[in-house]
């Protein structure tokens, strides 16, 4: 071999792997994920002394969990140092990509450590709401055994997202949003320390309040945020990250909102809440959230129709109208013009005078005759145009308003078992404040007395 090739064919030495197992390259969300209990931040109801979720993650005490909470609360942390402890071996799976034959497999294996190794196993499945009914029926016996120690993390309300077999056989734990302290905490962390940015940007005391807000108690986005705008400043040869550098990395934060989850029905329920509590601003904010997440217009038209009728009734005889409009604004321009017309109809009915007497009316007359209370209708109020009506007694004896001056007359109208029974009962304020008044009149008139 001549001089020139020696070493041609020899590998260069290669870098020994990082100690944790996180290269350089991986994003900072990864790179910053606590890597014992310590390092956790936030979720201290959970965590403190002598918790059962900590006495988990501690190796003291094996049962299944489900890690029940937002993104970015350290689900997916907490599972992981639950497969920490030396006695366990951890597998992840994801509900996305995974079914009935993975999950058979990984059965099998935990079945066979178990009895060669003596070794439980942590499995830990990620978004196991994704899971049909059929799988998550698969982990049963398994989890009843404790062959396998499930973790489950779901952004669902577990009481609709696990089957109640599952959900009785494992701890539910309930993760919350990250306070502007705690992400404040995270994100100083990781400017500073060596496995995040290593101190080679500084963050502005506004960039910092920009992120913090921007997050949402959601950690995984307050890093990526910062991760983006740190990039953003290196690439023009910068060190501190301010208020521009964060608008220019980040456009718009994702509204946290799934259109077939809790988060769905927790939004439209506090908007609903909102305007019948008579707080406009609030209920425009919620209607931001929908329309913002791509939420169907016309669902937040139909429930306005709703709301027109339930909670404000006839206190304000304009509201229903208002919600109509609405509702063919949407059907007839659509989105985004859309967004004024709904925006119009949330101020009009959370501004207006309240009252649920129409749905207290309408319920209560509904459980009267689902009770049996529905008698036989008077005979001068039946039909009678027909041969042989007169001689059943039908509407004979029927006296006409419009045949007196004031268009109302003394007549029973109810079958006998409801005579005198109330069902409308105006509010004592807005429209129906007069409508009370005209009201105890015609029943004087109609009733007698």
């Amino acid at each position: 071999m001549t001089a020139e090739a020696e070493g041609l064919f020899e590998l260069p030495a290669l870098a020994s792997p990082p100690a944790d197992g996180l290269r350089a390259t991986a994003p900072l969300a990864v790179r910053m994920r606590p890597r014992t209990l310590d390092e956790v931040v936030g979720q201290a109801h959970l965590l403190r002394p002598g918790a059962p979720l900590r006495r988990l993650v501690e190796g003291g005490a094996a049962a299944s969990v489900v890690l029940y909470g937002p993104p970015g609360t350290g689900k997916t942390t907490i599972a992981r140092l639950l497969g920490t402890v030396d006695t366990r071996h951890f597998v992840a799976l994801s509900a996305l990509s995974s079914g009935v034959r993975e999950l058979r497999e990984v059965i099998d294996g935990a079945r066979r450590r178990r009895d060669r190794h003596d070794q439980q196993t942590v499995l830990f499945v990620d978004e196991v709401h994704r899971f049909s009914r059929t799988q998550q029926d698969a982990l049963l016996g398994a989890v009843e055994d404790r062959l396998v120690l499930l973790v489950a993390a779901t952004t669902e309300n577990p009481s609709f997202a696990v089957v109640a077999p599952l959900l009785s056989r494992s701890l539910v734990s309930q993760l919350r949003s990250l306070t502007e302290d705690e992400v404040r905490e995270l994100l100083r962390r990781a400017v500073t320390e060596p496995r995040g940015l290593d101190g080679s940007v500084t963050l502005s005391a506004e960039a910092e309040a920009a992120l913090v807000r921007l997050a949402a108690g959601d950690a995984r986005r307050a890093l990526t945020a910062l991760e983006a705008s740190a990039d953003g400043v290196a690439a023009t040869g910068g060190e501190v990250i301010d208020v521009p550098a964060v608008e220019r990395a980040v456009t718009e934060a994702t509204v946290r909102y799934d259109r077939q989850g809790d988060q769905h029905y927790d939004v439209i329920s506090a908007f609903i809440k909102s305007i019948r509590g008579s707080d406009p601003d609030a209920a425009l904010h919620y209607l931001a959230r929908m329309l913002v997440a791509g939420e169907d217009p016309r669902f937040v038209a139909r429930r306005l129709l709703v709301h027109a009728s339930e909670d404000v009734g006839l206190a304000d005889p304009t509201a229903l109208q208002a919600a109509v409009a609405a509702a063919q604004a949407v059907e007839l321009l659509g989105m985004p013009e859309a967004r004024l017309a709904l925006a119009q109809a949330t101020v009009h009915l959370a501004t207006a005078p309240k009252s649920n007497a129409m749905i207290v009316a309408i319920d209560e007359a509904m459980a009267d005759v689902r009770a049996g209370a529905v008698g036989a209708v008077p005979a001068h109020l039946r039909y009678g145009r027909y041969s042989g009506a007169k001689e059943l007694g039908n509407a004979v004896g029927y006296r006409y308003p419009h045949a007196t001056p004031e268009g109302v007359l003394e007549q029973q109208y109810p079958p006998d078992a409801l005579v005198g029974r109330d069902y409308y009962r105006p509010a004592r304020h807005g429209g129906e404040r007069t409508l009370r008044e005209r009201l105890a009149q015609l029943r004087r008139a109609v009733r007698g007395g």
